[in-house]
């Protein structure tokens, strides 16, 4: 079912999502207020992902459990320490249901470049990092890193493959929110294993709801 009032949605999410950097930037609302709004924002961004897609149906079950997955690892982020690995795991079965889903649109890894490009980079960053990664979480890391490059490198993938054809802006939506998604991992993980980023709250989740945003718009309009 649409969400009833859809010129609405955008607004609602990001006033949710505002509060939600607020809160855990410590710029005058309690903390506790993430623990509504952060899962909130979230929930949002399913709410208008959920009519979509129904000309791509099987990337449309793909997507919705990537959303739903990634739900899970914001509630468990709420808990940095405790919920770190939780985490982590319900993220990493959010990456492999977009890969999923974007592989339905086009062949796995065709064109494979996009692959070595992500991958230099999760090496650069995984390369800066690793110092700091105690030695029972450098495994899940690992995995973790080389799933979400994957990610953005199938949603790059299937936007090449589709240069000039319909899917085309849904497969960029992909792309540039995969990129977005690998960019706010990133200044999570440097944030907790390199040292602290000026406004992390800002800048990570910024990037990671317009990255949601923008795979949830790579399902199309009905």
């Amino acid at each position: 079912m649409p969400f009833p009032f859809p010129l609405l949605l955008p607004v609602l999410t990001l006033v949710s999502a505002l509060l939600s950097i607020v809160a855990l930037s410590d710029m005058g609302l309690p903390r506790e207020m993430a623990f509504l709004a952060k899962p909130l924002t979230t929930v949002l961004i399913i709410l208008y992902a959920w009519p979509r897609g129904a000309a791509q149906p099987r990337m449309q079950r793909l997507l919705r459990a990537g959303l739903l997955f990634s739900l899970g690892g914001d509630i468990a982020l709420l808990w940095p320490e405790q919920g770190f690995l939780p985490g982590l795991v319900s993220f990493l079965i959010a990456h492999l249901c977009y890969i999923l889903g974007f592989a339905s649109q086009g062949r796995f890894a065709r064109p494979w470049w996009p692959f070595a490009m992500f991958a230099l980079i999760a090496g650069a960053v995984l390369l800066r990092l690793w110092p700091g990664i105690g030695a029972e979480l450098r495994l899940p890391v690992l995995v973790y890193v080389a799933c979400l490059a994957s990610m953005a490198a199938q949603a790059w993938s299937w936007w090449r493959s589709s240069l000039g054809q319909a899917s085309e802006a849904l497969a960029r939506n992909a792309a540039w929110g995969g990129t977005l998604f690998l960019l706010s991992d990133s200044l999570i993980a440097i944030n907790k294993f390199a040292g602290a980023v000026p406004l992390a709250a800002l800048w990570i989740l910024t990037s990671y709801w317009v990255a949601q945003w923008l795979l949830a718009s790579s399902l199309g309009k009905d």
